[in-house]
């Protein structure tokens, strides 16, 4: 397992990271603990949740993946495992959080309330990466800056870092913390897989400039990536297949992932794969991986089968003629996720 730096900080992880966002609704208690116990052997020391997990959103099981991961943590050395959690931010967008009854602004009270809830479902009295949802761009960005860094200074949390953002809030969050003299945001956390390249556009030179690292999500764009949704297939207990049924804003997300350009791109990248010797899954790992803005690639799984093709591609780096033909693919079938 290789291991990077987030942004500018202090703290190195592992490359590949452990998602647990179904820790509690596709996959129970049982199986999640496996699935922490299987990855920490592998050797993945970063592991990531948020205090509205799992998904779907849902009140009736919100907060339940803090309590897994707060239970797993138990069993190991506190200083082995680089912890991230997220503050859930406004409900007013796209994401829709089941926490304080969707009021989840970006403001002093809430990340207040948010930390000291994490901290205790964790059974921790720091988390190592703390970041904001979903951005908040109607709550000045001084004042979510200002007490992020506060819990910096109390010692709650070691860095701080972003999910979901644009260039344009990101660029907001940098220049508040310079006219504060605040701690910055060291990452974001953005959609990023061989389907999704939008983050390549603008947001990469940002990083690059700013020295933030993107741990990007979905890198097998939920499961597309695997082909398992190709040829109209709906696999049973699958995240989409679920998602297609359940009409609304679920629905909505799930057509993004799985539509024609979508399909098509995945079974073109899965070739590739297969000419060189490769499972589709460890590839598509492989080449998000392989980015000089990447940190780590946060990857996630339900049941422990899914687990082994990800471990491949821990010390895999992908040749130049994959890179190339994956650019064709990605200049033929253009933004397939819109």
């Amino acid at each position: 397992m290789q291991h990077r730096r987030l942004g500018t900080s202090a703290i190195v992880v592992s490359d590949i990271c452990m998602g647990t966002m179904t820790f509690g609704s596709q996959a129970d208690e049982a199986a999640a603990l496996r699935i922490l116990d299987r990855s920490y052997d592998a050797g993945i020391n970063f592991y990531d949740t948020a205090e509205g997990y799992p998904v779907p959103p849902d009140v009736k099981w919100v907060g339940r993946t803090e309590d897994i991961v707060g239970k797993w943590l138990k069993t190991k050395p506190r200083d082995a495992i680089i912890l991230a959690t997220k503050v859930s931010g406004p409900s007013h967008v796209w994401f829709k959080s089941p926490k304080r009854h969707g009021m989840t602004a970006l403001d002093r009270r809430n990340i207040m309330v948010a930390i000291e809830d994490s901290l205790t479902k964790l059974g921790t009295d720091y988390i190592d990466l703390y970041q904001t949802h979903w951005p908040d761009h109607d709550t000045p960005y001084e004042e979510t800056m200002d007490v992020l860094d506060e819990l910096v200074r109390a010692g709650k949390v070691r860095i701080n870092g972003c999910s979901n953002e644009t260039s344009w809030g990101l660029m907001k969050s940098v220049a508040a913390s310079e006219k504060l003299g605040a701690a910055r945001y060291q990452t974001i956390q953005n959609n990023f897989s061989l389907n999704n390249r939008r983050f390549e556009d603008e947001l990469a030179q940002v990083c690059r400039k700013e020295g933030i690292s993107l741990i990007p999500y979905s890198p097998i764009a939920g499961g597309v990536l695997a082909t398992k949704y190709s040829n109209d297939a709906r696999p049973e207990g699958a995240r989409f297949s679920n998602y297609l049924a359940m009409g609304g804003r679920q629905e909505a997300m799930a057509r993004r992932f799985v539509n024609d350009k979508s399909i098509a791109s995945a079974e073109r990248f899965a070739a590739i794969a297969r000419e060189h010797g490769l499972d589709p899954v460890t590839f598509a790992v492989a080449w998000s991986k392989q980015h000089d803005f990447v940190a780590s690639t946060i990857v996630g799984v339900s049941r422990e089968d899914q687990l082994d093709p990800i471990f491949a591609a821990a010390d895999l780096v992908l040749p130049e003629s994959a890179m190339k033909a994956v650019n064709k693919v990605s200049r033929e079938i253009m933004y397939p996720m819109g």
